[in-house]
């Protein structure tokens, strides 16, 4: 295997992670909002674009999550050309939505004090701002890129430090929920919840810690039972548990999804986004590489 190959799927892992940890604040955002005691002044479609903004940072989370959870089940810890072009194409579907996110917690937050015509103009200073950076600055230094051959086999020690990379690059999402279910549970917002949409909340809290927890044992098993010493024992126990890590997340998002969403629509159309939500998580970090491996392509 290509060390050049070895390089460059290390990197575009590393700058997901780093896309990722942009949405991390947004995200805990999104989610917070819903439960602040200015939200119930803002106007009608100020809340709706709260749920809106949501939407998209889930769906940017489920694609920029989307290449590590293919290196594991397609790939299996080894590189590829194909996951270096996969992740590419992720990263840049990922920013759209997030782009988009972005300009809508602009307007939220500047209309409530400001009215929407500056909330307007605000938000979409910022989309035209963090598009030109993603996306328009890329024409002026675009380079054909050079795919190394990807013959041989992934070292040992590679395959270890791609996969605790892994662990990090979904870690971030986790975090920026986990926080905020805690904190939500000591304000005035979460006392008038139904007490079903409490225990909902209950029960997101705990799919979310699980999540947490099954992300940061790799590195403490790696450290404390193997010495940070390169094991295939190792890999094969830490590649089980960031694979499955996610789909507690996912449970987890959609569960905190039906809570936010219940206190601005019905109760059945929120479990109805927490159900799509679930979907299409579960679509980009299991169904679509189990396909792809499946059938080859």
């Amino acid at each position: 295997m290509s060390e050049k190959l070895d390089r460059k799927v290390k990197t575009a892992l590393d700058e997901t992670r780093l896309l990722v940890l942009g949405i991390q604040v947004l995200l805990g955002f999104q989610f917070q909002a819903f439960f602040q005691t200015g939200f119930p002044a803002l106007s009608s479609a100020s809340k709706m674009l709260c749920a809106v903004g949501l939407a998209l940072l889930t769906l940017s989370l489920g694609l920029l999550v989307a290449p590590s959870m293919e290196h594991r089940i397609i790939e299996r810890g080894s590189s590829s050309t194909r996951l270096v072009r996969a992740t590419s194409f992720y990263a840049t579907a990922g920013l759209v939505p997030f782009s988009l996110s972005l300009g809508l917690a602009v307007y939220v937050v500047i209309e409530g004090h400001f009215g929407w015509s500056a909330g307007f103009a605000g938000g979409l200073a910022l989309i035209f701002a963090s598009s030109f950076a993603w996306f328009g600055l890329e024409m002026f230094h675009r380079e054909k890129p050079t795919m190394p051959d990807s013959g041989g086999t992934t070292p040992l020690a590679t395959k270890v430090e791609q996969l605790l990379t892994e662990a990090r690059v979904i870690i971030p999402g986790a975090q920026a929920l986990f926080g905020f279910q805690f904190i939500a549970m000591l304000t005035t917002g979460f006392e008038e919840l139904p007490q079903t949409v409490k225990i909902v909340h209950a029960v997101a809290l705990g799919l979310v810690a699980m999540n947490v927890i099954l992300l940061m044992t790799p590195a403490a098993l790696h450290r404390l039972s193997y010495g940070g010493a390169d094991s295939a024992n190792f890999l094969r126990t830490a590649s089980a548990l960031v694979t499955a890590a996610p789909l507690f997340l996912a449970a987890g998002i959609a569960a905190e999804g039906y809570v936010v969403l219940s206190k601005i629509t019905t109760g059945e159309l929120a479990a109805t986004y927490a159900a799509a939500s679930f979907l299409v998580l579960v679509g980009f970090w299991y169904a679509l590489p189990l396909i792809v491996r499946w059938t080859g392509k």
